[in-house]
């Protein structure tokens, strides 16, 4: 279903609705969700359009200023570092983040964190250029 065409039945059924229909009765006119003409009506009420909200966008980086440097010097300083270890010491330090979020910011800053079986920590290697 393309924008414009979604843009018209959701016009069409707010419509319907200023006309007197309830949502449920829309809906079923339409084919479409109850929840759907709900939400487009919830929508209309609180912004004055069913246009859709803007979906995705750049979020910022969490762990950044004094939470880098502390990261950083945490991996560069210890061979027995681990992701779930990171993410505890930044907890305490007030930053909040899921050691997901680390393993990503790390290898943004181009750093390598392996583990292998024997030594428990690879050793530290850049990481390449991402494909």
């Amino acid at each position: 279903m393309g924008r414009a065409y979604s843009m018209d039945l959701r016009e069409l059924a707010m419509r319907r609705v200023a006309q007197g229909e309830t949502c449920h009765a829309v809906a079923t006119a339409l084919n479409v969700a109850p929840s759907s003409v709900i939400k487009w009506a919830q929508r209309q009420r609180r912004t004055g359009s069913v246009e859709p909200g803007k979906m995705g966008g750049h979020r910022r980086a969490l762990i950044c200023g004094e939470h880098r440097v502390w990261v950083l010097s945490m991996i560069d300083g210890s061979e027995h570092v681990t992701l779930e270890w990171l993410a505890r010491g930044l907890q305490d330090r007030g930053l909040k983040v899921h050691p997901a979020n680390i393993c990503r910011f790390l290898h943004r800053e181009g750093k390598s964190f392996k583990k292998n079986r024997a030594a428990g920590r690879a050793e530290q290697a850049e990481a390449g250029p991402s494909t």
